[in-house]
């Protein structure tokens, strides 16, 4: 469900504060908890470290961003992989194919045994 209308999207009035301190071209890091935010026309060009659970993941804005939240471009968990036993057999089979592969395109490296 979206915001209201009436009410705007919700931007972060400190993360705000700091924006104002700093200029758009710096390089420095502006640490922050709030993903929520909604990434405004005032940040592009800022970098950003958006806090995912552990850490801070850098977020440089630019202009297509501007609308989405900041949580969207610091994922906050990670995915595994689908499948069991059967998943494991496959990428078995693949890795003991590759490996079959390369020993195959291995030559035989010839010896330099010369007798003196």
């Amino acid at each position: 469900m979206t915001r209201s209308l009436k009410k705007g999207p919700y931007i972060d009035e400190r993360l705000m504060k700091k924006l104002k301190s700093q200029k758009s071209g710096q390089k420095t890091v502006i640490k922050t908890w709030s993903r929520a935010c909604t990434i405004a026309p005032e940040m592009v060009g800022f970098i950003f470290g958006v806090h995912n659970g552990k850490e801070h993941i850098v977020v440089s804005v630019t202009e297509e961003m501007v609308g989405h939240k900041l949580g969207e471009f610091a994922p906050s968990t990670r995915f595994g992989r689908h499948g069991g036993r059967m998943q494991r057999e496959l990428e078995q089979k693949t890795e003991e194919a590759e490996a079959a592969k390369l020993k195959a395109e291995k030559p035989a490296a010839p010896s330099n045994n010369k007798a003196k």
